[in-house]
C-alpha cells in the first residue's frame, strides 16, 4: 500500500499547523493534504530501534511512497524536512547522538 492509499483527501486549501523543534513556539500553517501524505510516508519508514536513518536514507525510502498527484516526480520533497522537524517537536521521532545525524521513531 502506498501513501496515496493511506491518506485521507482534504478539502481544497485546508491547512494544518506544524511546529519546528528548532524554533519552539513557532507555528506555521501548511497544506494539509501534502503534510499528511509526507507524514504517513515518514512515519512508515522510520525504525523504532537504533540505528535510525540518515536524512539521505530517509529521503530514499520516502520518495517512492509519496503520491504522484501531490509530489510529481518527487517534487516538493523539501516537505520532508518540515515534517521531520514537526514530528521531532511533537516527540514522535528522535535524533540519535550519532554522526552522521540519524533519526528513529519513539
Amino acid at each position: 500500500m502506498n501513501a496515496s492509499e493511506n491518506t485521507m483527501p482534504s478539502k481544497p486549501n485546508e491547512r494544518v499547523a506544524i511546529e519546528n523543534v528548532t524554533s519552539p513556539g513557532r507555528i506555521v500553517r501548511v497544506d494539509a493534504a501534502r503534510y499528511e501524505a509526507m507524514r504517513t510516508a515518514v512515519v512508515a519508514v522510520h525504525p523504532k530501534k537504533t540505528p535510525g536513518l540518515t536524512v539521505t536514507e530517509l529521503k530514499t525510502r520516502v520518495l517512492p511512497l509519496l503520491p504522484e498527484a501531490r509530489f510529481p516526480g518527487g517534487d516538493k520533497a523539501v516537505w520532508l524536512k518540515a515534517v521531520q522537524l514537526d514530528l521531532e517537536a511533537k516527540g514522535l521521532i528522535a535524533r540519535e547522538e550519532a554522526r552522521p545525524l540519524r533519526f528513529r521513531r519513539r
